[in-house]
């Protein structure tokens, strides 16, 4: 291709550059990213709730919920990028600051004075069962939009999050 060909193919592109088109349409794309912004919110306030009760446990099950609250935290800090990336694959901007979850979150903020360990454990089995919900809420959507790989990530999601709402709501038995 010479020169003047390229720079005409260069100046072909869409302002914003190439369009997207991976087979799922930019109402179906834009609907998807939505849910799975409310999703990545859910996710990131469970990761900061979680932290906080790692932090601020204490009582006689301190270490056992200490480090369990660590590896709950530690699998959602992982699983915050995956969603964002999905999200920015269908074209979208992933929401990334404290303002942006607030408004976005379905789970409640932390409380401001750390509760009882036990109480701790209630409000983190509260916020999985939440969490699993929004990640339920958004299979239609994906279906509807043939989109194998959120569908894939909600199944992903939803299995740590029910696994984690029974192994914790199993400590409140007595």
């Amino acid at each position: 291709m010479a020169k003047s060909d390229k720079k005409s193919a260069v100046k072909a592109l869409p302002a914003k550059g190439l369009p997207i088109d991976i087979g799922i349409s930019a109402a179906h794309r834009e609907a998807i990213a939505k849910g799975l912004n409310t999703l990545l919110a859910d996710t990131f306030t469970l990761y900061l709730t979680t932290h906080n009760f790692h932090w601020n446990v204490t009582g006689p099950m301190f270490n056992t919920l200490h480090n369990m609250f660590m590896e709950q935290y530690t699998e959602l800090w992982n699983a915050v990028d995956p969603i964002a990336e999905r999200i920015r694959s269908l074209g979208h901007v992933a929401p990334g600051s404290y303002a942006e979850f607030g408004k976005l979150a379905t789970v409640p903020d932390a409380p401001a004075k750390p509760p009882k360990a036990l109480e701790m454990v209630r409000v983190l089995v509260e916020g999985h069962e939440a969490v699993a919900r929004t990640a339920r809420s958004l299979f239609p959507l994906a279906d509807k939009a043939s989109d194998e790989p959120t569908a894939d990530l909600l199944t992903q999601r939803l299995t740590v999050h029910e696994q984690t709402a029974w192994m914790l709501r199993s400590l409140l038995e007595e």
